[in-house]
């Protein structure tokens, strides 16, 4: 990331992460990670309601994180953008080794205070 970034850059940046921060999103992610699926197999996949599904995959695709394929009747959604999938690793082993050091500083100050 540049140090001067603009105002519009900024703004495109936040949106980005507010598309990926929403429970159902990510969860649709989870599942997109390796194959793609439709609607209906999104809906038995992660157990929300179809208009809640669509609603987000519309979202994910209108901002390009995923594409959309149209076989007949049945729309086939995709990542399109496996660095997505790469920012949400990042993402967990951040969150991994912060709670591994939480746990670490509770051992250390537990074991202080049984003197």
């Amino acid at each position: 990331m540049t140090s001067h970034l603009t105002p519009k850059t900024i703004g495109k940046i936040a949106e980005r992460f507010r598309l990926l921060g929403e429970v159902t999103r990510l969860k649709l992610l989870s599942e997109l990670r390796e194959e793609e699926f439709s609607v209906s197999e999104l809906v038995k996949l992660t157990k929300l309601s179809q208009p809640n599904v669509s609603r987000q995959l519309q979202a994910l695709a209108k901002g390009g994180i995923l594409t959309r394929r149209k076989d007949g009747l049945v729309v086939y959604y995709r990542i399109s953008d496996p660095r997505v999938l790469e920012l949400c690793k990042l993402v967990c082993d951040s969150l991994e080794e912060h709670h591994q050091n939480e746990a670490k500083a509770f051992r250390i100050k537990g074991k202080k205070n049984k003197r």
